[in-house]
């Protein structure tokens, strides 16, 4: 091949890439992440400090769904929206009202598929008096105490440039709660590994009822999510407000790859992507294209022997 047909196959390649990269660096923050190792396969802006919008209803429903697990406690039971719900949490699309009746685990289809703010906020209240038996030491009110709880999980974690200011991620005030690609990836991996979170974050429509004076009201929810069902998607979050922007974590599988090592040992590798957009003004669009850009990646890191570098894994 003589040096000018070189050159200009270097510059064709180098071209059709660029419309990608283009797209690909939209989002102010992104991280595209193997879930069973942790490993950092693309990224950018990860330690950045941003707003993370309802992206924060996957810590709040963690801590519930951590309590019923660890505490025993009741997703079954009832709880009663109260009046402080509707404070500063903006539009009430599902129709709640001061004294509704829904189970605990209704209220976490609403704040999960639906992304409610009201929902987010009552199971805050109901589960934070439980938790201020189990946390003699936490002070405050039951949603103050609730939000410690989200805290610690962070620091658990290892979410070292994140804070929780309330269980729904309304950042209208002077003080705003923020996060990073990197450790919202770190929430994500720990979220998914439970089969309850997974399973509600993977409905497309849910049905719900609550209870307001002695009848019951029926509600049809709708998954914010629209790569749901596509491409291997099967979860997780929207976000959005004005300081963050659009925001998105995505969860998508492949089949397993099954390979035999040099002793015929049959190994089973699970194809599993974690990806998290923050500040997009297009999260769908992106998160397309981060997905086939997290594939091709995932296919070259497989393809080398998964080697995992420390520097690199969350």
């Amino acid at each position: 091949m003589t040096i000018s047909r070189r050159f200009f196959t270097a510059f064709f390649s180098l071209a059709l890439c660029l419309p990608a990269a283009r797209d690909l660096a939209a989002a102010r923050a992104y991280a595209i992440v193997d879930s069973q190792t942790g490993y950092v396969l693309d990224q950018q802006g990860p330690r950045e400090k941003r707003q993370v919008g309802s992206l924060t209803k996957v810590a709040s429903a963690m801590v519930v769904l951590d309590w019923a697990d660890k505490q025993s406690g009741d997703l079954n039971q009832l709880a009663a929206i109260p009046p402080e719900a509707f404070v500063g949490t903006g539009e009430n699309l599902i129709g709640f009202q001061p004294g509704d009746r829904i189970t605990l685990r209704d209220l976490l289809y609403a704040s999960l598929v639906q992304s409610d703010n009201i929902a987010a906020y009552t199971l805050a209240s109901h589960v934070g008096v439980a938790l201020q038996s189990i946390v003699p030491s936490a002070k405050g009110t039951p949603v103050e105490i609730f939000v410690g709880q989200m805290n610690s999980l962070a620091k658990t974690l290892g979410m070292e440039r994140t804070r929780f200011l309330n269980p729904h991620g309304i950042d209208a005030g002077r003080s705003a709660p923020y996060s990073t690609a990197s450790d919202m990836a770190r929430l994500s991996r720990y979220a998914v590994n439970k089969a309850a979170f997974r399973f509600y974050v993977s409905q497309k429509e849910r049905q719900i009822s609550f209870n307001r004076g002695g009848k019951n009201v029926g509600y049809m929810l709708r998954n914010t999510n629209e790569l749901l069902g596509r491409d291997g998607v099967d979860g997780v979050k929207t976000g959005r407000t004005a300081r963050a922007g659009d925001c998105l974590i995505l969860s998508a599988r492949r089949e397993n790859q099954i390979v035999k090592d040099a002793s015929g040992r049959t190994i089973v590798n699970p194809r599993h992507l974690i990806i998290v957009i923050l500040g997009s003004t297009d999260r769908f669009g992106e998160g397309a294209a981060l997905i086939s850009r997290g594939w091709q990646l995932y296919d070259q890191w497989a393809a080398g022997g998964r080697m995992v570098d420390p520097k690199k894994t969350l």
